[in-house]
């Protein structure tokens, strides 16, 4: 293997190859990062830290329902807590792997534009 690897890839490299279960379900995680609206979301909210979704849908450009559909896929899935003050709900990032696998993804498509 190159020498070049972060330590992330050299610890994947490493694992044990990957069950069917696991494969599945890390396929089933990829899905949710298949939409451009919900990488859109993730990544403002990675920046801003907690948002509530009249801010995020003036950030992304959408009308708030249509946000507030996507935040609900991703607080379902558990990658989004919420926080309510007033009538408002605020959003925030759960899980500091949801920032680390942005980065490197814009990582790949810098260095893999393909």
């Amino acid at each position: 293997m190159a020498s070049n690897l972060t330590s992330a890839a050299r610890d994947t490299h490493r694992r044990e190859l990957l069950t069917p279960d696991q494969a599945s379900r890390l396929a089933r995680l990829f899905k949710v990062f298949a939409s451009d609206t919900r990488l859109r979301l993730l990544h403002a909210l990675v920046r801003e830290d907690e948002l509530c979704v009249s801010d995020l849908a003036e950030a992304v450009g959408m009308k708030p329902q249509a946000v507030s559909n996507q935040l609900q896929r991703l607080v379902d899935r558990g990658m989004l807590a919420t926080r309510r003050e007033g009538s408002h709900v605020y959003y925030r990032v759960n899980d500091p792997c949801v920032a680390v696998l942005l980065e490197r993804g814009l990582c790949l498509i810098e260095c893999c534009p393909g």
